[in-house]
């Protein structure tokens, strides 16, 4: 008999309890529905970038700086590609000999690459700036883990220290800091870009995902710098300093029609390529940021004053014997006993006694208000960073000894820069041209100052000073007729004193004087070999520098081509310091 196989009762759970599993099902639902709600809603963009931090990046794109280039489209400053060694301290793993080899290729001690990877907290570390391409791939190649390289650009100057203070230079992160770099540094600078790519947990790229701003190339700046003249001013400078045994020296050249510097050179000079060395002060560029007393150099613009109030002629004549001047208890000398001079004569020998009884004759005002006509007391708005406006008082603290000594040119300071713009009335007919250190393409206009005749007049006595029997017959050029002026004065104390045995030595001239196109001024500061005037010291570097200038300009001569230098046993009047 088939048996049928007994089952035991049925497993039933109590209702209530059901209610309450079934319950609990329910809201365990309800929350993970509304947590996925809520991270996929609300938390969604915070995921998503936090997801991303861990393998997503945006990497900068350095721009490329516009060059510096002179007015012929020579390379004045230019940007080269280089690496950058940097470092993920977290994810650093180096062998001794990896560490050994690291440090030699860095040219940094061990230690000191293990200092700057101690806080594995950071992300990254800059272990080397700049490097030249072929020492960074050596580097790559010791495939060091959290070892990277970063394109970047170096700033490069091919004409090293001959332009150094002018062009200025570039930090480590390729922007301006001194001169025309700093200046310029918004036109030069481009904008960077940035990509995004995705990273292994090594910081290796290994996906270039998209370029999200494409960097954009900084603007290309044209300098009104001739390379060719600021070659030959700097070398004939440096040559003027070691005869000298000059403590410095500073030289610029004009465009008389234009207010163009085609060249403007400073000794001492540094190389901006390697800045190591580099003293602060040979940085400066003494020419366009310090102001000294420049001593005679001031006498054209006094006697210009004089002549446009009509108080006197060319031909007016002076009583300068015997050689001193007694005013305010004061006394006023010539370095020579010259007797009675007329106005152009009083240029011509440089006579302080004579520019001083001309002053006497203006009043304060117009003597001040044809100095600050011409510049003096204002910042020449080159826009050059740290340009000097000098230093001159007011009028109306002016006593008569001031205004004898401001005539030739102490209680008055300048810097080189001001006075090489100032001379531009005598060689554009009264006219006061701006100046600029960009090439300028267009008709400049000036700011007339005084009369064509009366800028005419005094351009003719300057050339008086460069015949014989002027202060500077040294600054003739042959085949060119030259107006000029010298200047030596003495260095002023840091007590307000003057010292006795320290001087600047300066001159300032134009040729060819029948219409000039050039102005080159010079100025030797404490020339101790012996001679310290600014004819003997200062006017042969202004008659090479112009010479040479003028023909690399092609400009025609004015005069016969057998015009020699004086004898060498004519010797140039004494200026009065």
């Amino acid at each position: 008999m088939n048996s049928i196989p007994r089952t035991g009762p049925a497993l039933r759970l109590p209702a209530a309890r059901a209610y309450w599993v079934m319950a609990l099902l329910l809201a365990a639902f309800v929350v993970l529905e509304g947590r996925d709600i809520y991270l996929q809603g609300p938390r969604s963009r915070f995921l998503r970038n936090q997801g991303s931090a861990r393998y997503s990046r945006i990497i900068e794109i350095p721009a490329h700086r516009g060059m510096i280039l002179d007015r012929n489209g020579h390379p004045l400053a230019i940007s080269t590609p280089v690496k950058s060694v940097w470092a993920s301290p977290a994810d650093f793993r180096a062998s001794p000999d990896q560490m050994a080899q690291l440090s030699r290729l860095l040219g940094l001690p061990s230690a000191d690459i293990a200092s700057r990877l101690a806080d594995r907290a950071l992300d990254f570390v800059y272990l080397k700036r700049l490097m030249p391409p072929q020492d960074a791939q050596q580097v790559a190649a010791l495939r060091i883990p959290g070892v990277f390289l970063q394109r970047e650009y170096r700033r490069y100057y091919p004409t090293g220290d001959v332009a150094a203070q002018l062009i200025g230079f570039t930090d480590v992160d390729d922007k301006g800091q001194e001169g025309l770099e700093l200046a310029y540094q918004d036109w030069l600078a481009g904008k960077p870009g940035s990509r995004r790519v995705i990273k292994d947990r090594l910081g290796h790229i290994v996906q270039d995902v998209e370029n999200i701003t494409a960097p954009r190339k900084g603007h290309d700046l044209t300098l009104s710098i001739d390379r060719d003249i600021q070659y030959l001013a700097f070398r004939a400078l440096q040559n003027a300093v070691v005869a000298s045994r000059a403590e410095s020296g500073s030289l610029i050249v004009l465009n008389a029609k234009t207010g163009e510097v085609l060249a403007l050179a400073n000794l001492p000079s540094f190389n901006p390529n390697n800045r190591d060395k580099a003293a602060p002060a040979d940085t400066r560029n003494r020419a366009v940021t310090d102001a000294a007393e420049l001593g005679s150099v001031m006498k054209p613009f006094t006697i210009a004053a004089a002549l446009q109030a009509g108080v006197i002629t060319p031909n007016t004549q002076f009583q300068t014997a015997p050689g001193v001047m007694s005013l305010d208890g004061w006394t006023i000398s010539d370095a020579e006993r010259n007797g009675l001079l007329t106005v152009a004569q009083v240029l011509q020998v440089s006579s302080n006694i004579g520019a001083a009884k001309i002053a006497l004759r203006l009043t304060p005002k117009q003597q001040w208000t044809m100095l600050h006509a011409v510049g003096f007391g204002q910042i020449p708005d080159t826009g050059f960073p740290g340009e000097t406006a000098g230093d001159m008082r007011p009028y109306a603290a002016w006593r008569p000894i001031d205004q004898a000594t401001i005539a030739h040119g102490n209680g008055i300071s300048a810097s080189l820069l001001q006075l090489a713009r100032a001379y531009t009335v005598f060689a554009d007919g009264g006219v006061l041209m701006p100046l600029s250190f960009v090439k300028v393409d267009s008709p400049v206009q000036g700011r007339r100052v005084m009369s064509r005749t009366v800028a005419n007049d005094v351009r003719r006595m300057l050339e008086l000073v460069v015949e014989p029997g002027g202060t500077a017959p040294d600054a003739r050029i042959p085949g060119y007729t030259v107006a000029g002026k010298t200047g030596t004065a003495h260095k002023v104390r840091r007590d307000g004193g003057y010292a006795r045995n320290r001087y600047i030595a300066s001159f300032v001239g134009m040729a060819p004087a029948s219409d000039p196109r050039l102005i080159v001024a010079v100025a030797l500061n404490q020339p101790s070999a012996g001679h310290y005037y600014g004819g003997e010291v200062a006017a042969p570097v202004f008659a090479q520098v112009m010479a040479a200038s003028l023909r690399r300009l092609d400009v025609p001569p004015d005069a016969p081509s057998t015009q020699a230098a004086p004898p060498a046993a004519a010797q140039p009047a004494k200026e009065a310091t």
